[in-house]
């Protein structure tokens, strides 16, 4: 006899999970919707397999403004093995090349400085990058090189945080695209002895931290209240776009997708999160035209949970 099926909820707020090792994103998207009984749930940004770190989580209505999250700059800490270049970049792939390593601390800072800054990076093969439908990875495994233009990325900070021999562990800040399995062969060639990724965890996006994250089996443990009081409010993803307070009168329009008067005359083209006067609820985002009038851009569900 087949098990009910379990009543989704429309719950919505985020939720910071602590990626664990060996999951990809969406199967660790799939075991947080169904801790959630959640009706709707997506992620921010994939990690792959072998990375383990911070991914936040959007349910329902908060899934209209993640891709906020998507653009943001991300910290990670990265463990390069130096010596040893592999097919994928990191610690999955087949050894296709081994080299001897002889490198200086000072050797080793210069090499990341090196990469400090815009930069130009060539995607991965392996990579979930589409080209013709598919992804790069399908046609990598079937032994298909497909030709990849450079992209412009940033690579804001570089820190050495540990360095022993032929490993060393480096923190790095930088923009969204950007591939650390590549950083680290490039920096690993520019060294002369080349290198792959043997360990990756994502530190920190979009003013987030790792120290606030959660684990799934620390999610698992409570009750369902408790997993519900992790959840943040849907407005973090938008918490760095200015806000605007509209009244009872005016949000009853904009509820409905109408345009109301900015009380405030703010500048043209600007981007706005807008409340409810009386009662702080979020109803959505805003962009303040030529006309005067702050025109509706993604709204909130009524009486959607925060």
């Amino acid at each position: 006899m087949s098990k009910p099926r379990r009543e989704r909820r429309a719950v919505s707020g985020v939720l910071l999970l602590d990626k664990p090792l060996g999951v990809s994103s969406n199967g660790a998207l799939q075991k947080a919707r169904w801790l959630y009984t959640a009706a709707k749930a997506g992620h921010t940004g994939v990690l792959d397999p072998l990375a383990t770190g911070l991914l936040p989580v959007c349910f329902g209505e908060a899934t209209k403004f993640s891709s906020y999250l998507l653009d943001a700059d991300k910290a990670y800490r990265a463990t390069v093995k130096f010596g040893v270049v592999t097919t994928t970049g990191d610690a999955e792939g087949e050894v296709v090349k081994e080299r001897p390593v002889d490198i200086r601390p000072e050797g080793l800072a210069e090499a990341c400085a090196h990469f400090s800054g815009p930069i130009r990076q060539v995607p991965p093969m392996y990579s979930a990058l589409k080209f013709e439908g598919r992804a790069l990875y399908e046609y990598a495994r079937a032994g298909v090189e497909i030709e990849r233009k450079a992209r412009d990325v940033i690579i804001h900070s570089i820190a050495v945080v540990e360095f022993a021999g032929d490993v060393a562990v480096i923190d790095v800040v930088c923009s969204k695209g950007t591939y650390i399995r590549t950083l680290a062969e490039d920096i690993g060639e520019r060294l002369g002895c080349g290198a792959h990724l043997i360990g990756l965890r994502r530190t920190a996006t979009a003013g987030f931290s790792l120290a606030a994250a959660h684990t799934l089996e620390a999610i698992e443990a409570l009750e369902p209240a408790g997993r519900d009081a992790l959840l943040l409010p849907m407005d973090v993803l938008v918490g760095h776009l200015p806000e605007v307070a509209i009244d009872e009168t005016a949000a009853a329009r904009f509820v409905h997708g109408q345009a109301v008067r900015d009380p405030q005359n703010h500048a043209i083209m600007s981007r706005f999160r807008v409340y409810r006067q009386a009662t702080r609820e979020f109803m959505g985002l805003a962009e303040r035209k030529p006309d005067g009038f702050l025109h509706p851009l993604r709204l909130v569900a009524a009486n959607a949970a925060a």
